[in-house]
């Protein structure tokens, strides 16, 4: 029987799926898998440290995610086609002594997006958050023919930046970055929302942006799936408006880091009724863990 042991790096993550989605579908392989949570503080973090103890540890692969998907950059050997695009990894392959990083979050996200809001409106979009899931989530939302998307981040410098890169890559006046004095003009003029900052995780609770902006022809996803249901979802769903939370993205995301890492081809039809039981839950419906 074949093993493998990965795991996942970020801060927050007691409660992450991604142990039941990678090691229930690794016995539907016949293969042992051992799935770890690597704790990580943000704030005194030596990620290659921790890289190095996976390596020495037999680790075959590693998940980056919050807050270190463009920290962990500098750390590795080679990068994917998309990930260097993106400038973003959550997936590390470790193999033959090097550490090679890609990007599942774009395909992810893109698959998501599709099944659940497919025939929504697409002219102007806002993002909230440009940092290592926002990169990704840019890159799905302009491939999936959003015509104009407008970054918002706390950091202006970083959405200024992300901006210029998607503009280079798709062409010109297809992003642009908006600080917050824009926002309130900006969002009543979109035709939908998507929250790929922090904002809505149990360790960040409340709303990215004043609730009362949201209109009744808009559509908002968000990329936290731990609650299901984000104070901004709830605030949307209120208003009727038509609504996606992460829990697509993150088991689309997963299964591509699964073949990654194990050279085996999964199942995302198991692997989301695997998760679903662990999603019923009060708790996870309306609050109160980490998102992973």
């Amino acid at each position: 029987m074949k093993s493998f042991t990965y795991g996942l790096i970020g801060s927050g993550i007691a409660a992450s799926l991604s142990p039941v989605l990678h090691e229930s579908e690794g016995a539907h392989h016949d293969i042992a898998l051992s799935y770890v949570l690597i704790e990580t503080d943000a704030r005194t973090a030596d990620l290659g440290q921790v890289i190095a103890h996976a390596e020495d540890s037999g680790y075959a692969g590693l998940n980056i995610t919050h807050p270190f998907k463009q920290a962990v950059l500098s750390e590795l050997d080679e990068l994917s086609a998309e990930a260097a695009e993106i400038g973003a990894v959550n997936t590390v392959v470790l193999r033959d002594g090097r550490r090679i990083g890609h990007n599942t979050d774009v395909i992810g996200f893109s698959r998501s997006f599709r099944q659940g809001l497919p025939d929504v409106a697409r002219h102007q979009v806002v993002q909230l958050g440009a940092g290592g899931a926002g990169a990704a989530v840019a890159q799905a939302l302009l491939r999936a023919d959003v015509v104009r998307l407008l970054l918002h981040d706390p950091d202006r410098d970083r959405a200024a930046d992300l901006a210029a890169a998607l503009e280079r890559r798709f062409g010109a006046g297809r992003a642009a970055s908006i600080g917050p004095d824009t926002l309130a003009t900006a969002v009543p003029a979109a035709d939908g929302l998507v929250n790929a900052s922090a904002v809505g995780m149990a360790a960040h609770p409340g709303t990215p942006l004043d609730v009362t902006l949201l209109q009744p022809h808009h559509w908002v996803a968000d990329v936290i799936y731990m609650p299901l249901r984000t104070r901004l979802l709830l605030e949307a769903a209120a208003r009727g408006l038509p609504t996606l939370n992460g829990v697509g993205m993150c088991v689309f995301q997963a299964a591509e880091a699964f073949a990654l890492i194990t050279g085996l081809r999964p199942d995302v039809d198991r692997m989301s009724r695997q998760v679903a039981p662990y999603l019923r839950s009060s708790r996870a419906i309306e609050g109160g863990l980490p998102a992973g």
